[in-house]
């Protein structure tokens, strides 16, 4: 019998571009689904904020959000985006960029009750226009 389980995790990040890992979250909600043999999807709610699976490494965390500055800076210094247009107050084209550039959902394998990530993989939730609340659904299916 097809077992299914969703739920949706929101997020309110203090920063404006922050890279949360959301590991325990989603092991919990497969947990708690009892899918032995499937799947979990795990999909940013916004076009503002991604979801991705990256290696436990802090200096590569570190890099990314170096990144995230750089499309920031490329933003702010006029060569890039016009969603200001209307509200000049507005203007965050680089986290609608960013959401293109790290994608907005993963799918993850679930074997044996587990997300079967590879030996340094986590799940994280991608802010690249916080300070608001933004959802991430998370939906656990199989067997």
């Amino acid at each position: 019998m097809l077992r299914t389980r969703t739920e949706y995790l929101t997020f309110h990040t203090k920063e404006r571009m922050a890279i949360v890992n959301i590991t325990a979250q989603i092991v919990d909600i497969v947990r708690k689904s009892g899918v032995r043999d499937g799947a979990c999807l795990i999909n940013a709610m916004h076009t503002t904020s991604s979801v991705l699976v990256s290696d436990d490494e802090n200096g590569l965390r570190a890099d990314l959000l170096k990144f995230l500055e750089l499309i920031h800076a490329q933003d702010r210094s006029g060569r890039a985006g016009r969603t200001g247009v209307l509200d000049p107050h507005h203007d965050n084209m680089d986290a609608h960029l960013l959401h293109h550039v790290f994608g907005r959902d993963v799918l993850v394998a679930v074997t044996d009750y587990r997300l079967d990530l590879g030996p340094w993989e986590q799940v994280y939730y991608g802010e690249f226009d916080g300070m608001r609340p933004k959802r991430v659904l998370v939906k656990a299916f199989g067997v």
